[in-house]
């Protein structure tokens, strides 16, 4: 199925191409070599093709930006990551390969502030690389437009022999770390790997033209300091992480989505980049070059601290690095710079020997809790790990020549003085990375770092009395291990599948159960998957499996979300089981290729469970194709003799099973329809809806259908069966929109959607009647829900994510309860207004949605509607959601 939208120049922001979204789609490399194979000498083999989707060759756009032709968009296909998803490293240094050359674009964002274009990048690293053998250029993917993401490596030459030495060392660093910490030549040899990233949000731009420069300042420079630097380290640099935001001046990726909150997620190519990146050259120090905060800022950042790091491996060498940084910028007197007056908190242009730095500087508001952003993340992977914040920021669309050129001066000495400070200090830090995987693969207890022990910490220790209770860890006692149960205690056995997948993309080591295995009085049947807690990443493992705390009483206010975890969150049912120090679990066996779906020979009536994202897909795409298909009571989908075939394919597709159904079955249930839905919203109902199989989209607004319907014409509802509402419908009562809306809804339109704006639409045609209620709008995290209407109860799910919640009171005749708040279970929602600390609060605290409706349904007439006053679609991170909101579609549309 294709969907024709206009070109991606035309969809600045809001673009959806065949490498998008992998909130349906991680894709793993096409190349044919094993996963982790090097590259070899100057050729282009291995180059990267992270997240193209199913029929996008690997050209596909010679100018991602320009021209007003239609593209054809093919929405991404299921899950396919399995076979691995490291980047490939070269055979030897340096790596040289011939670079495609982007066209210029006329309407680049760098032409109005002077930084390098996206275009500029591959004939200045050719030329580069003609000069010398010290740098090495890699393409590790593609942007959603269709740009080359290059990671250039500057390093002393290596033979082959000696580059497979560095590539043994760095997994026995990972996987053997006791060894590690004994080998001797290792700690002599081992060529430290620093990565410096920039302009993942792409209207911040500075960090790449500094990368640029301090490449050439190594490449080209012959002082035996920096001979000596390059013999001893790989320095990594990631040019331009969102090549399209650069040059469209967008924060966002041209999903629309930000990068930067997309680390757990992986909905972006470019996300999914980083993380095979990182894995690839396991830093260990990465900084990442942001802007804009007046001053420049440089992480180590504030409290909350999150329970599955290690800090006392992060924060001595972390607050050291910002210090010398600090120094060394107040030092250079750039002009034009500023600087930051701690005694009032105000940013000045005289130089008061300050910068800002976040775990000094700021109490609350710019904390390093979630995973989501590139530094935190990359902590969960054994790095220590910087966000940098260049000062000046854009005057209208960019950044002025002036302005760009004092954050790039900023930026250039911030990258020398770290590279610096790690060349000086890498025995020390090589030592707490190697110490961080050991603590891992022995399951060791997480003790957490609080104001008691913290005197305890060896390395730099001027980070010390800033530590107080506001920063102390909180406790977490970490089970022995995480089970993805098979058979009948799993909810979903495609969403199980697709968390595999993604845990398996991050780099977490997955078994599976070769016989039954029975645990703390529950027994798993042979093929339920184990997260085993003793691996190297086990502070990853946690924090996407775990549920996290409710952190509601330390902090008045967060940076970002507070909960995030796809254990409770993605449709599957994860649990947890034992604790550290007991025993592994059961007799277990490394995780092969995906389980693949069938049909069961012979079946003239087949039917499979519509119940997680990928089930959904693969109900749509049959039903796109004609293909009649049955919806049951009870929550399935069924095929007649007719749709045998497809179903096979769908099967084969989407690797899902089918069961054999009877005609009796088949001819009881509800025929399905392919649905046109026409949304209001944003990017997140958009890509939601695609993610689910809904491809026959048309986008509406209250503006539109009001002017449409004035002058006589087609709104965009005609020939819709749903209206999913996602941001609001507010159109005058009595005007020609309104009585437009109010003829469609009586011949049987569906108004489904999310949020106090769509439960006002539904209640404005009659569908629904009552009180919607918005929470504290900065409250957030995930609630326990409960299933008392009919709707969602096939596959019923125990919790959701809320940001903000809203609940439904005084409910009138007809609208019904369909989910049900239960407890808060992990996030920032304080339990009632006051209790803010003073930031602040527009809504009320959580204790008030306790018992609450939180998703109706309604009916007047053919026409239904149904409003969720869950974030269902929130970042699409919520898959669960995502499931419910397909099924509400589904029920509404009959």
């Amino acid at each position: 199925m294709l969907v024709r939208t206009r070109s991606l120049a035309a969809l600045t922001g809001a673009a959806l191409t065949g490498v998008a979204l992998a909130a349906a789609s991680l894709t793993a490399p096409a190349a044919a070599q094993p996963s982790g194979a090097p590259v070899d000498g100057r050729t282009v083999a291995g180059v990267a093709t992270a997240g193209l989707g199913r029929g996008v060759e690997a050209d596909v756009l010679a100018d991602p930006a320009a021209g007003e032709q239609d593209q054809l968009v093919e929405p991404p296909g299921p899950l396919t990551p399995r076979g691995g998803a490291d980047v490939r490293m070269p055979a030897s240094y340096p790596h040289q390969p011939n670079l495609r050359v982007f066209p210029r674009n006329d309407a680049d964002a760098t032409e109005r502030n002077g930084t390098v274009g996206h275009a500029d990048l591959a004939p200045r690293l050719t030329r580069l690389m003609e000069r010398s053998d010290r740098v090495s250029t890699q393409v590790v993917g593609r942007s959603t437009e269709g740009r080359d993401l290059y990671l250039v490596t500057v390093t002393a030459p290596e033979r082959r022999s000696e580059t497979a030495q560095q590539a043994a060392w760095r997994a026995e660093i990972k996987e053997r770390p006791q060894r590690a910490a004994r080998d001797r030549d290792l700690r002599s040899g081992y060529k430290t790997p620093i990565w410096m990233s920039a302009n993942i949000h792409g209207d911040e731009w500075e960090g790449t033209d500094a990368a640029l420069r301090v490449i050439e300042r190594l490449a080209t420079t012959d002082d035996d300091v920096t001979k000596h630097l390059l013999e001893r380290h790989r320095i990594a640099f990631s040019l331009t992480l969102n090549p399209d935001g650069r040059t469209h001046a967008t924060r966002s990726t041209s999903l629309g989505l930000d990068a930067n909150r997309d680390m757990v997620t992986l909905a972006t190519p470019e996300a999914r980049s980083y993380v095979r990146t990182l894995r690839a050259v396991q830093p260990l120090f990465t900084a990442d070059f942001h802007g804009y905060t007046d001053v420049l800022q440089i992480e180590p950042a504030g409290p909350p601290h999150g329970e599955n790091y290690e800090y006392d491996l992060f924060l001595p060498h972390a607050y050291a690095i910002a210090r010398q940084a600090e120094e060394d910028v107040v030092a250079a007197e750039i002009d034009g710079n500023t600087y930051y007056d701690r005694d009032t908190g105000a940013v000045v242009a005289r130089n008061t020997r300050s910068v800002k730095i976040p775990y000094r500087d700021t109490p609350s508001g710019w904390d390093d809790y979630p995973p989501v952003f590139t530094a935190q993340y990359a902590s969960l992977h054994g790095a220590v790990a910087s966000t940098v914040e260049l000062p000046l920021g854009p005057t209208g669309r960019t950044t002025t020549r002036a302005d760009a050129g004092v954050n790039t001066e900023v930026a250039v000495t911030t990258m020398t003085s770290m590279i610096d400070y790690v060349h000086t200090h890498s025995d020390a830090m090589l030592a707490d990375q190697v110490e961080l995987f050991r603590r891992g693969l022995a399951g060791a207890p997480k003790v957490p770092l609080t104001t008691e022990n913290v005197g305890e910490v060896p390395g730099p220790d001027e980070w010390k009395p800033l530590w107080d209770a506001a920063h102390d860890q909180g406790a977490v006692r970490l089970p022995r291990a995480y089970v993805v149960p098979a058979g009948s205690r799993q909810r979903s056995s495609s969403d199980a599948e697709d968390l595999v997948d993604a845990l398996m993309f991050h780099g977490i080591e997955v078994e599976r159960l070769v016989a039954p295995a029975r645990v703390d009085g529950a027994t798993y049947p042979a093929g339920s998957y184990v997260v085993d807690l003793h691996q190297p990443l086990r502070g990853l493992a946690s924090s996407l499996l775990a549920l996290g705390a409710d952190i509601s009483a330390e902090v008045p206010a967060m940076y970002d979300i507070s909960a995030w975890s796809p254990g409770y969150l993605w449709g599957a049912t994860v649990e947890r089981v034992g604790s550290t120090t007991d025993r592994a679990i059961g007799r277990t066996a490394p995780v092969g290729r995906a389980p693949r779906g069938s049909v069961p020979p012979g079946a003239r009536y087949a039917a499979f469970d519509v119940a997680g994202l990928r089930d959904h897909r693969a109900l749509n795409d049959l039903l796109g194709q004609d293909v009649p298909v049955r919806l049951t009571e009870d929550g399935r989908g069924v095929v007649g003799p007719r749709g045998l075939r497809a179903a096979r394919e769908a099967a084969a597709t989407y690797r899902i099973g089918f069961t054999t159904a009877s005609r009796a079955e088949y001819r009881l249930a509800e025929p399905a329809k392919d649905l046109t839905i026409a949304y209001a919203g944003n990017q997140d109902d958009r890509l939601s809806l695609l993610a689910l199989g809904f491809d026959d989209l048309v986008p509406v607004s209250a503006r539109g259908i009001a002017a449409d319907a004035a002058a006589g014409n087609a709104t965009g509802l005609e020939g819709a069966d749903v209206l999913w509402v996602g941001s609001s419908l507010d159109l005058p009562p009595g005007s020609a929109g309104d009585a437009r809306v109010r003829s469609w809804v009586r011949d049987g339109g569906a108004i489904v959607g999310r949020g106090a704006g769509a439960f006002a639409a539904a209640e404005a045609y009659g569908l629904v009647s009552g009180t919607a209620v918005t929470g504290d709008p900065a409250g957030n995290g995930i609630i326990a829900t409960g299933t008392p209407g009919d709707v969602l109860d096939d596959h019923p799910q125990r919790q959701g994510f809320v940001y903000p919640a809203v609940w439904f009171t005084d409910l009138g005749t007809g609208t019904a309860a369909e989910l049900t708040y239960g407890a808060f279970l992990a996030g920032h929602w304080p339990r009632t207004g006051s209790e803010r600390g003073g930031a602040p609060v527009t809504g009320p605290g959580r204790r008030a949605a306790i018992g609450q409706a939180a998703a109706v349904s309604g009916k007047m007439g053919q026409a239904r509607a149904f409003v969720f006053g869950t974030s269902v679609f929130f970042r699409t991170h919520p898959r669960g959601g995502l499931s419910q909101a397909a099924t509400a579609i589904h029920w509404a549309a009959r």
